[in-house]
């Protein structure tokens, strides 16, 4: 009986063992696929749609069915007179950017406005909803960088921001024709921040020198180990 159940604990063990590693290999592949899977498509959604929508919502409660149908019918006789006339509304394109420390978010930017600089004209306008807060200069340089083609195909660039574009985000709000911001959106402050340890008379004590060869004069006014000057602090 011992020999029984101490071979049938070995197969349970097998069995537990191969459905791991069949869970192990199974979760490889899925992420595999994962990292693998093209990332190159945009979602396009058409705002006027939406908006319309929900103002019909609201319209078919205050004043029923009878009015939405009516203002429905306008609107669309409205539209194919514009239509016919061979003019349309100005085109609003919508971005949003919501920037970290490393403006992760740059690569899809670049995307979506190339898709936008292929049909937009100077007619139309690029409204960028900005929400960043800074970070790294090269980083946000490179998004900002982005904004700048829309300014050279001379589409009309506004930037709205409802909360916060500091430091690197103002660098970006910047390239725009025309900045919207909420009244308490956090704008600008731009700073560079710099703190560093300095050693130089813990050395200077234990008898020990401190040489510094740079390539000019302002290539390193700081050292950490050498003794600072309000010149090159300045």
């Amino acid at each position: 009986m011992f020999e029984f159940f101490a071979d049938y604990g070995l197969f349970v063990a097998k069995l537990a063992t191969v459905a791991v590693i069949v869970l192990v290999v199974a979760g490889f592949v899925i992420a595999s696929t994962k990292r693998g899977a093209h990332h190159d498509e945009l979602d396009v959604e058409n705002l006027n749609k939406r908006f319309e929508n929900l103002g019909d919502a609201v319209r078919r409660a205050v004043h029923g069915k009878a009015q939405l149908k009516k203002d429905s019918k306008e609107r669309r006789k409205d539209e194919k007179q514009l239509a016919k006339k061979g003019s349309q509304r100005q085109r609003v394109f919508v971005l949003d950017f919501k920037g970290d420390i490393r403006a992760s978010a740059t690569a899809s930017l670049r995307e979506e406005v190339s898709a936008v600089l292929a049909v937009a004209t100077k007619d139309d306008k690029v409204l960028v909803r900005l929400e960043n807060a800074g970070g790294t200069v090269h980083e946000h340089g490179l998004a900002a960088s982005q904004l700048m083609r829309i300014k050279q195909l001379g589409v009309p660039l506004v930037v709205s921001v409802d909360k916060v574009a500091a430091s690197g985000g103002y660098l970006m709000a910047c390239v725009a024709d025309r900045i919207l911001a909420a009244p308490f959106a956090i704008i600008g402050s731009i700073g560079v921040v710099a703190q560093l340890p300095n050693f130089h008379r813990l050395l200077e004590e234990k008898g020990i020198d401190f040489e510094q060869v740079t390539a000019g004069r302002y290539k390193r006014t700081l050292t950490v180990f050498g003794k600072n000057t309000d010149e090159g602090r300045a």
